[in-house]
């Protein structure tokens, strides 16, 4: 079972809920919206559509971090290394409530924590998302680790397998290495403004096609690339 879709919305709403299924939520990096707009946002979609949504930042990246230009509160200067890097904090466990009531809202049924390439696999933060998703209530949903930078196989491994997380990937770049369900994030080849050829698609509809699958896109041309996957999967479905 593929669920396809793409990272945010790249046309009005009601026209992209007429052409997908499922779509991930990215204001809720930056600042998440008022629980009242994530309900609105449920109640357009239909009832078979599907929410995903990446987890504030606050939770996953220090205030040095470029991404906290968009943020719409204030971190006080002297409270600085309380945010970002699963820090055990008081500070990142609210923005963890607050994700949680908005994923809640949407009826969502996977979250994405998306990490720096600066978060490095040190005995500090390892131990940190030990002592966060241990204590992060789940409410039933999934929780994928998308990591970045100088992570080793073994380590990604061990800790989505003892901390219950799908190894989040672009599998154009590595290998989802743990996770019964594969979630692919497609940033494009080389960067963001990458047009997938149609064999590149073909590929990715067999890696989709080895179990359940969310195949995300998330580069400039996601609506075009999203479009021309769904054709090919509809293509494979009629042989």
């Amino acid at each position: 079972m593929i669920k396809l879709g793409c990272c945010g919305f790249p046309i009005a709403k009601g026209k992209y809920y007429r052409q997908f299924k499922a779509v991930e939520i990215q204001k809720t990096f930056y600042q998440p919206p008022q629980l009242k707009t994530a309900q609105r946002w449920r109640e357009e979609a239909p009832e078979d559509f599907e929410f995903t949504l990446k987890a504030w930042q606050l939770i996953t990246h220090p205030p040095q971090s470029p991404t906290y230009r968009r943020l719409k509160v204030e971190i006080p200067l002297l409270k600085g290394e309380s945010y970002g890097y699963f820090r055990p904090t008081d500070e990142v466990f609210a923005a963890w409530e607050e994700t949680k009531q908005v994923a809640q809202a949407l009826k969502a049924k996977l979250i994405v924590f998306q990490c720096p390439a600066s978060f490095r696999p040190t005995p500090r933060n390892i131990k940190n998302m030990e002592e966060f998703f241990s204590r992060a209530e789940r409410g039933g949903m999934l929780f994928g680790w998308e990591p970045r930078g100088e992570w080793g196989r073994e380590e990604i491994e061990g800790l989505c397998r003892s901390l219950d997380l799908l190894h989040v990937v672009d599998p154009f770049k590595t290998q989802a290495l743990y996770g019964a369900i594969r979630y692919f994030r497609l940033h494009g080849k080389g960067g963001y403004r990458y047009r997938y050829s149609q064999g590149e698609l073909l590929q990715l509809k067999d890696w989709a096609a080895e179990g359940p699958t969310w195949v995300m896109f998330n580069n400039v041309y996601m609506l075009e690339d999203a479009l021309r996957f769904s054709q090919v999967l509809e293509g494979s479905r009629r042989q």
